[in-house]
């Protein structure tokens, strides 16, 4: 059974991003439909799948993590605007059988992601 997980880990402090708030989109032509929210357990994660099962299906879709606001929960200090406020990532789902992990690493002023395990 196929299955969509997110995983943050803050790399400036070297620890899960704790509490961040994120969305998952499921883009439909010109429009975009919000499926799903939560925020980040003390691991980084969230607590169930994004999809899994019958709502795992092929399409485009798009995860927003509030990286902004997480930030400056935290005190740190960032100019305004800040350098980086909404990570948007887009991906493909192709075979929704298979399990889709898409971690993101982020600082104040970076971030990287890729399709993990």
């Amino acid at each position: 059974m196929g299955r969509l997980t997110t995983h943050v880990l803050d790399t400036s402090s070297g620890r899960p991003a704790a509490d961040l708030s994120l969305q998952l989109w499921r883009i439909e032509g010109s429009q975009a439909r919000l499926l799903t929210e939560c925020k980040t357990n003390a691991d980084g994660r969230c607590d169930t799948p994004l999809l899994e099962g019958v709502t795992m299906a092929s399409g485009v879709y798009q995860l927003n993590f509030a990286v902004g606001d997480y930030f400056l929960a935290r005190g740190i200090s960032l100019p305004t605007p800040s350098f980086l406020d909404d990570v948007v990532i887009r991906f493909g789902i192709s075979t929704p059988d298979q399990h889709y992990h898409v971690p993101l690493l982020v600082s104040p002023y970076g971030y990287s992601t890729y399709r993990g395990s």
